[in-house]
C-alpha cells in the first residue's frame, strides 16, 4: 500500500490516541443560524428542480412503491437492499437491529470502533441514518399526491436531536455524513414550499449540514490516503456540491474549490482508462455511476464544467457496465465486494438491475442504452430533454484489459471472465473466475459477499477463491489472507487475450498465484465459447504445482434453475475425473444467504478440462 499510506496511518493513529482529534473536532457545539430559511429560498442555484411543484412527469402509483412506504410507517426499513427489517416508529438511531448494542451518543467519534464482537456491524446502525429511504417517502409523495413532508422532517430532526455534533456511531464514517447531507438537500430542495419546512427546522438543519461538511472537510485525508475508494469520491463531490449550493456558510468557498479539484484527482486515479473500477466492484462501480450523475448534472447547472478525463471516464464507465450487463433482467453478475448500497433510489426497479442508474448517467453524456421506457430517475435529475444517441454493445467478444475483465456477449448467453494483476487493493482472491448466463439465469455465479464483519470463516469463504468459479490448491487460497480486507501476496497478470474464430470465442489467460507458498505457479485459463450455442469448454493448467498438492476445479451451481447444466472434466491424461459435490453459499443480497451446492473436480496433476453445456 506504499509509505504514504503506511506513515499516514501511523501519524493518523498517534493522534487519535493522543486525543488531539478531540479538538479539531468539537462535540456538541452550540446551535448558531448560518444561514436563514429564506435567505436559502432566494440564493441564485440551482438543483435538479426547483421545488416538487416544478415536477411535471407521469405519475405511476404503483402498489410496490405504496408497499415501501406502508412498512416505513411502521418502523420497517429494507436494510441493505435486502432484509426488511422492523426497527420500531420510535427507533433511536444508534442501537444496532442486528445485534441489539446500544452505542452511547456522548462519546466522541474518535472513541467509538468500527467493529466489535459486542456491537456487530455498525453497518446495521449507518443503514437508517444514510437517509437513502427518503426517496421511497418522496417518490410516494409525488405518484400518491400524499404530502409526506411532515414524516421526513420529523425523522431529520429527531436524527439532528439524538446524534450530538461529533458524538456516537453516526459520526464515525464521513462517507455516511456526506450521504445524509446530499439525500437531506434533496428533501430540502422538494419540500422547499411546504408549511412543514419552518423556520426552525430549516434552522437545525442547516446547522448540522455545517458541521457535517466541516467535519467532511477537516478529515478528508483520511479517505484520500487511507481508503482512496468510492469515499473519498462521495465526500470530495459533497464538498463541491455543498460549496456550491450553500455558498454562504462558512468555509463553503473552500469546500466549492477543494472539493471540485479533489473529486477530479480521484474520478482520475479510481477509474481506469477502459472505465473499470479500482475496488473491482460491481455495486461500487454504481456508487460511482450515481455520484458522477449527480457531479455533472449539479454542475452544468450551475454553469461550471470539470475537467476532460470526468466526462471521458464517466462515459467509458458506462460501455464498461452496459457491456457487462444482462440483456434479459438488467442485472450485472455479483462480482467483487457487494455491501447492498444503492444511495439514490429514484426507480422501483430490483436492486441487482443496474439499467436506470446506468440510462441516468447515460443521458447526462448525451447517450441513450436503449432504456426509453426506465426513465424515473432521469425525470428526477430534470435530464428528459436532454438530446441522445442511442449506443448499446454488440456481440462479440470484448477486452478491458486494465481493470482485468474479459466479455462475450451473444443473444442467449453472457460469459464473463476476470483475469488481471493490480495496482491496487483486490476485494476478492478470485483471479480466473468464470461467470456465465443464460437466458437471464446466472448458471454459474459468483457466490457474493454476505457480510463484512462477520466470523473468520465465513469472511474468508466469500472473499476467497473458494467462494468462485477458479481453480483452488487444496483449501487454499489464491493469495494470503490478513486482517479484515487485506490480502497480501497479491496475485499477478501472465497472458491476456481474448479473439473470435470462424465458430468459436477464445480467452486464454494466465496469473501467478500462491506465491506465498512457493515461486512460479501459474494457473493458465483457457475458455472456448461455441458460437451461438450454450456450450463452453475450459481447460487449466497449474504450472509449478506442489506435486502434493491437489488441484481443485470449482463450479457454484445456481440455487434455482430452469434449465440443466452438464459439466463434464477429464485429466491432462484423458481419464474421466468424478463430479464432487459440497455444501456452500450464495450471497445474492448483503446479509443473506443461502446453502447451496458445489460442484468439484479434483486431480493430483497439473491439468483438467472441462465441457460446460446447457439445456432448456
Amino acid at each position: 500500500m506504499g509509505w504514504r499510506y503506511t506513515g499516514f496511518r501511523a501519524r493518523y493513529e498517534l493522534v487519535k490516541r493522543l486525543g488531539l482529534l478531540k479538538s479539531r473536532f468539537p462535540a456538541a457545539p452550540a446551535i448558531k443560524h448560518y444561514l436563514s430559511l429564506a435567505d436559502w429560498k432566494r440564493q441564485e442555484v440551482k438543483f435538479f428542480f426547483s421545488s416538487k411543484e416544478s415536477l411535471q412527469f407521469t405519475c405511476t402509483p404503483e402498489p410496490a412503491l405504496k408497499l415501501s412506504f406502508d412498512n416505513l410507517k411502521e418502523g420497517k426499513l429494507l436494510l441493505f437492499n435486502s432484509i426488511l427489517t422492523d426497527l420500531g416508529v420510535n427507533y433511536d438511531w444508534v442501537t444496532n437491529p442486528d445485534s441489539g448494542y446500544r452505542y452511547d451518543v456522548q462519546k466522541h467519534w474518535t472513541e467509538i470502533a468500527d467493529y466489535s464482537k459486542e456491537a456487530g456491524d455498525i453497518k446495521f446502525v449507518w443503514e437508517k441514518s444514510r437517509f437513502s429511504y427518503l426517496y421511497d417517502i418522496i417518490r410516494y409523495d409525488y405518484h400518491f399526491k400524499a404530502d409526506c413532508s411532515e414524516i421526513v422532517f420529523r425523522d431529520i430532526i429527531s436524527w439532528i436531536k439524538s446524534n450530538p455534533v461529533n458524538c456516537g456511531p453516526n459520526y464515525r464514517c464521513s462517507q455516511e455524513m456526506s450521504l445524509r447531507v446530499l439525500n437531506w438537500t434533496f428533501a430540502l430542495h422538494y419540500y422547499k414550499n411546504s408549511p412543514a419546512l419552518t423556520e426552525e427546522v430549516f434552522g437545525h438543519i442547516q446547522h448540522a449540514i455545517y458541521w457535517h461538511m466541516d467535519h467532511v472537510y477537516k478529515n478528508i485525508d483520511f479517505s484520500r490516503i487511507a481508503v482512496r475508494n468510492n469515499h473519498a469520491i462521495t465526500e470530495t463531490l459533497t464538498l463541491y456540491i455543498a460549496g456550491i449550493l450553500y455558498p454562504t456558510l462558512p468555509g463553503a468557498a473552500d469546500w466549492k474549490r477543494k472539493g471540485k479539484q479533489w473529486f477530479e484527482e480521484e474520478i482520475t486515479y479510481q477509474v481506469y482508462e477502459d472505465g473499470t473500477y479500482l475496488q473491482f466492484s460491481m455495486n461500487y462501480h454504481r456508487i460511482v455511476v450515481q455520484l458522477l450523475t449527480w457531479a455533472i448534472t449539479l454542475s452544468e447547472k450551475n454553469g461550471e464544467k470539470f475537467s476532460d478525463v470526468v466526462y471521458e471516464r464517466a462515459r467509458k464507465s458506462v460501455v464498461f457496465l452496459r457491456t457487462c450487463l444482462v440483456e434479459e433482467n438488467g442485472w450485472l453478475p455479483n462480482y467483487g465486494a457487494n455491501d447492498g448500497a444503492l444511495f439514490f433510489k429514484l426507480s422501483h426497479s430490483h436492486y441487482r438491475d443496474y439499467r436506470a442508474q446506468l440510462q441516468a448517467l447515460a443521458v447526462v453524456l448525451g447517450m441513450n442504452l436503449g432504456y426509453d421506457d426506465i426513465s424515473e430517475d432521469v425525470e428526477w435529475y430534470g435530464l428528459s430533454g436532454k438530446k441522445k444517441e442511442v449506443w448499446m454493445p454488440g456481440n462479440g467478444c470484448f477486452a478491458f484489459a486494465k481493470g482485468g475483465y474479459y466479455v462475450i456477449r451473444e443473444v442467449e448467453t453472457l460469459t464473463f471472465i476476470k483475469c488481471g494483476g493490480y495496482k491496487d487493493r483486490p476485494s476478492h482472491a478470485d483471479n480466473l473466475h468464470l461467470d456465465i448466463w443464460y437466458k437471464g439465469e446466472n448458471i454459474l455465479p459468483d457466490a457474493g459477499s454476505y457480510k463484512y464483519n462477520t466470523d473468520d470463516a465465513t469472511m474468508r469463504y466469500f472473499t476467497g477463491t473458494a467462494a468462485h468459479n477458479t481453480i483452488m490448491l487444496d483449501d487454499k487460497d489464491q493469495m494470503l489472507k490478513g486482517g479484515r480486507f487485506i490480502w497480501y501476496y497479491w496475485s499477478g497478470l501472465l497472458q491476456a487475450d481474448i479473439s473470435e474464430s470462424g465458430d468459436d470465442y477464445v480467452f486464454e489467460g494466465a496469473v501467478g498465484v500462491y506465491s506465498y507458498m512457493k515461486n512460479g505457479i501459474a494457473h493458465k485459463r483457457r475458455v472456448v465459447k461455441k458460437k451461438n450455442v450454450p456450450v463452453w469448454e475450459i481447460r487449466d493448467e497449474m504450472k509449478g504445482k506442489p506435486s502434493a498438492m491437489t488441484m481443485r476445479q470449482l463450479w457454484h451451481l445456481p440455487m434455482k434453475s430452469n434449465c440443466l447444466v452438464n459439466i463434464n472434466s477429464t485429466d491432462g491424461n484423458g481419464a474421466i475425473l468424478m463430479q464432487q459435490l459440497a455444501e456452500g453459499w450464495n450471497s445474492s443480497l448483503y446479509g443473506q444467504k443461502e446453502k447451496v451446492k458445489e460442484l468439484y473436480f479434483s486431480s493430483q496433476g497439473d491439468k483438467i478440462i472441462t465441457t460446460i453445456k446447457v439445456t432448456d
